[in-house]
């Protein structure tokens, strides 16, 4: 990795912070912008690097830096009940590397979006609620739906303005 990636790949993470300090607080899940960060890190980076710079941000959360919603950090909050939908960051960035090569920006954004829903919905499901998936849905995928397809929206929207300059 080239000295000037290492550097995209900091400042995206960076961006992954900022993203999760503007937080709404609805309940146990916020709705934050830390989706718009990691499809914007996924989207300019691409598959590869994006997925390094959300496995740095976990890491840096991971190691008690206040990174994540709300100035948290530590392993206390990626096994508290959005823990979930940040190792969700994760799967997406790998699966948006994945499919580079067969799907196009787009699509591909959607399906890591899908990817981070799947992973905290059956994270939370699985180990901090009792009322079964549907209830979990409604409280945890429902609500985020029209804020983060307006984040994806977003995300795509600067991503080809941003590769421009970059």
């Amino acid at each position: 990795m080239t000295v000037r990636e290492m550097a995209r790949c900091g400042i995206f993470s960076a961006l992954l912070a900022v993203c999760g300090w503007l937080a709404l607080p609805l309940g146990d899940v916020a709705v934050t912008m830390q989706t718009f960060g990691v499809l914007l890190a996924l989207g300019v980076l691409g598959g590869k690097l994006g997925t390094v710079s959300i496995l740095v941000y976990l890491l840096l959360g991971a190691l008690g830096l206040p990174v994540f919603s709300g100035f948290q950090g530590g392993l206390g909050v990626l096994l508290g009940p959005a823990g979930g939908y940040l190792w969700g960051f994760l799967l997406s960035g790998i699966l948006f590397w994945c499919c580079g090569p067969f799907l196009g920006l787009t699509l591909r954004m959607v399906l890591a979006l899908i990817a981070c829903y799947v992973c905290g919905t059956l994270w939370y499901c699985f180990s901090y609620m009792d009322g079964g998936l549907w209830a979990v849905l409604l409280k945890c995928v429902v609500p985020f739906l029209i804020p983060d397809g307006l984040k994806l929206w977003l995300a795509r929207s600067l991503t080809s303005r941003i590769r421009a300059y970059s």
